[in-house]
């Protein structure tokens, strides 16, 4: 994978930016910053069916699947939840955590990697994903932190890659990983468990909230609809599907939630073609205050919002 020096150094500064994705309902409560560093992070483990569940803490939520045969773990957040999420699912698996998926890099995704690795045989991600946390890596390498600020936690990466597809056999539970090509990066992962009929897709599936596009790492909106059709006809109403991030912190979701979200992003395409066509500049179409019949969509991050996915859109479209 080839990648500039304008990509590398954006994506490295937004990798960094989305520290803050999970700690904004701390902060606003009352105290600010001061209580947000005192208060322990909420966490909780929740089971879904047939050993798969998720972990809600600090950063985008983690995947699970406990049987037989131990654990397979799905991303890794941030380290202080990481280490509480570690040390929950080896009381519940007591013949160890065989795998640890990436499903892309950013760092609220991948920085408790650390946290796994003494107790992880393996840790897999898309070839993509690697090549970007070794990038990121090395920029906040040649840029150390402040007086003052704290070192940088040493970045753990995936010791296996894949390309299209990857499957296991575990404990009776088939599990199957691929890629669909850019969606919030370029090296989205997508997990099925497909006994379970659970999926866990990382940062391509934003519940009710406005997504980040990545547009620096590779990432691109049209082909993003695509891989959402895509969950969509493979589907059915039963399957769960594990969101990266929710509206008021829900994370599970239907296959309704799934259209929601395509619809949502077709609507957004929709309306940067109306605005190209209508000779209407970047600034003009990122004006739109909401997409109509979306007005409720939140915001996981003050930081993100409609305005980014209208941005991304129109470099994408304009181009062609």
């Amino acid at each position: 994978m080839t990648i500039s020096r304008r990509q590398f150094v954006s994506a490295s500064s937004l990798s960094v930016a989305a520290l803050g994705l999970a700690r904004l309902p701390v902060l606003g409560q009352a105290g600010g910053q001061a209580a947000a560093a005192q208060a322990p992070p909420v966490t909780k483990f929740e089971e879904i069916r047939r050993g798969v569940g998720y972990f809600t803490g600090t950063g985008g939520t983690i995947g699970y699947l406990v049987n037989n045969d131990g654990a397979i773990v799905i991303d890794s957040q941030f380290m202080p939840t990481a280490e509480i999420c570690a040390a929950g699912l080896k009381e519940r698996a007591p013949k160890g955590i065989e795998l640890l998926v990436n499903t892309h890099h950013h760092g609220d995704h991948t920085s408790g990697n650390a946290a796994f690795r003494p107790i992880v045989k393996r840790i897999l991600a898309h070839e993509n994903c690697v090549a970007w946390q070794r990038k990121v890596a090395e920029q906040a390498a040649a840029n150390p932190p402040a007086a003052g600020a704290p070192a940088p936690t040493t970045p753990v990466y995936a010791d296996s890659t894949f390309g299209k597809i990857w499957q296991v056999n575990f404990g009776g539970e088939t599990v199957q990983i691929r890629y669909f090509g850019p969606g919030h990066t370029s090296g989205d992962a997508v997990i099925f468990f497909e006994k379970a009929n659970v999926v866990h897709a990382g940062d391509l599936l934003f519940r009710r909230v406005h997504p980040r596009v990545d547009s620096a790492a590779g990432a691109s909106v049209v082909n993003w609809e695509s891989i959402l059709s895509k969950m969509v006809g493979d589907h059915g109403n039963d399957t769960a599907f594990i969101f990266g991030h929710g509206k008021d912190g829900v994370v599970l979701g239907k296959k309704a939630d799934v259209t929601f979200f395509r619809n949502y992003l077709a609507a957004a395409l929709d309306h940067v073609r109306a605005g190209i066509k209508a000779g209407q500049s970047k600034e003009e179409i990122a004006k739109a205050a909401s997409l109509k019949g979306f007005e409720d969509v939140g915001q996981v991050n003050a930081r993100i919002g409609l305005a980014g996915v209208l941005e991304s859109a129109y470099d994408e479209l304009a181009k062609k």
